[in-house]
């Protein structure tokens, strides 16, 4: 890789709920992306192309043709090429590797990409029927209006099946990534507070929402946007000299990787059946092309191992995801991930911190910004700028953002 550079960003506060402050999407669109242009220094102007990810906006507001927002916020926007970008929970990685690409290819130096979810405005039952987008919708999960919950309580039965999962590491993952949202001034659960039982099987305190999912194992429905700057080397050394800033100083993405499933749970599932063949010495993993990513990245990255990873952002939309994707990192063998957990491997003062933010369940999910907002965390933690979140000598950091029932997979490294 050439080098594509981040200069910076700005999120929102998740904690916003748009319709109760009369927003609409354009507003949180606008007011992110001024915000992140004043927070970075750059003028509209130098802008070269914009990227947007958004996964619902149609569904949920009516509104789509984002890429057309730009010219709305600036004038030095008004001609600037842009475009939109749908997968699911995986749409603002996919604004990425785009805009990365066209960096890459020497098309343009500077690129904006914005991710952006409007989510709140809706009942609870009418957001799931409108996040049943992004599973087959005519052939999975037809006998309940909460599509998530059932798909990543299938999973869990998948874990408790190949490897007798107890839940208490997965309650364990909610709380750590609550606690860590109290340190995150973005966050929408940083003033929430919790009974002593509320991570429990209490039916009264953590209640069922769908077969082995409670309220306490997912992530939430959130209103927000994140920005996030991109350029080529050329302008990133102008920048530098700009600012007064060491060249060497300013995060770089080392690394990327993107895989694609079939659709289907029970077709991902048959390459799962295939990797824990009777015969095998060692039960595999129970999605293998989890792993592949991980493998490929990191080899992107020029990097051996996980352990010269210093923090993951990873899609954390229940607990039992945070747990699979740890369960593929190739940190430990498969299923044997809780023993991490139990360790604190996975803690801020671990070796591999997870979630420092707080992730989608104590952060926040706007479903389209979350691809960006995970690249954003990344750069603040391998730049020094995360504040009460920061983990310590943070440089390689990596992201692992999906779509679906893991469709759409895709990841970061990003480092000085």
């Amino acid at each position: 890789m050439s080098g594509v550079y981040v200069l910076g960003g700005y999120q929102s506060d998740f904690a916003l709920n748009c319709q109760r402050q009369g927003k609409r999407i354009f507003d949180l669109f606008e007011s992110t992306v001024l915000a992140g242009l004043e927070s970075v220094q750059l003028d509209a102007a130098e802008i070269d192309v914009g990227h947007v990810g958004n996964f619902a906006a149609p569904l949920f507001t009516g509104q789509s043709h984002l890429g057309g927002f730009f010219g709305h916020v600036s004038s030095g926007m008004a001609n600037l090429p842009a475009s939109s970008h749908e997968a699911a929970c995986a749409s603002g990685s996919m604004a990425l590797l785009a805009a990365m690409a066209e960096i890459e290819a020497g098309f343009y130096d500077t690129a904006c990409v914005v991710g952006v979810e409007l989510m709140r405005n809706v009942s609870g039952v009418e957001a799931a029927n409108n996040l049943r987008a992004a599973a087959w919708v005519d052939k999975e999960w037809q006998d309940t209006d909460f599509v998530w919950p059932a798909a990543f309580s299938d999973m869990f039965a998948q874990y408790e099946q190949y490897y007798q999962l107890d839940k208490q590491y997965l309650a364990a993952i909610s709380q750590k990534n609550y606690g860590n949202a109290r340190l995150n001034p973005n966050a929408q659960s940083r003033q929430w507070q919790f009974a002593e039982d509320a991570f429990s099987e209490s039916d009264e305190l953590n209640p069922v929402v769908y077969g082995n999912i409670r309220r306490q194992d997912c992530g939430q429905v959130t209103d927000g946007a994140a920005v996030v700057f991109l350029a080529s080397a050329k302008k990133a050394k102008e920048y530098a000299s700009r600012h007064n800033l060491d060249f060497e100083s300013i995060p770089r993405i080392k690394g990327w990787g993107h895989i694609n499933a079939p659709m289907l749970l029970e077709e991902k599932l048959k390459y799962s059946q295939a990797s824990n063949d009777e015969s095998n010495a060692q039960k595999g993993y129970l999605f293998p092309h989890v792993n592949s990513l991980f493998q490929q990245t990191l080899k992107r990255a020029g990097l051996p191992s996980i352990g010269l990873i210093d923090g993951l952002e990873v899609h954390d939309c229940f607990n039992v995801t945070e747990y699979m994707i740890l369960d593929h990192s190739g940190l430990l063998p498969p299923g044997q991930a809780w023993q991490a957990i139990e360790d604190g491997v996975t803690n801020v003062t671990g070796s591999l911190p997870i979630n420092a933010s707080g992730g989608l369940i104590g952060l926040g999910h706007p479903v389209g910004a979350t691809g960006v907002r995970m690249l954003l965390d990344a750069y603040k933690q391998s730049s020094g700028t995360a504040g009460d979140y920061q983990i310590v000598d943070a440089n390689n950091m990596m992201t692992f953002n999906l779509g679906g029932s893991t469709t759409s997979c895709v990841s970061f490294v990003l480092g000085r």
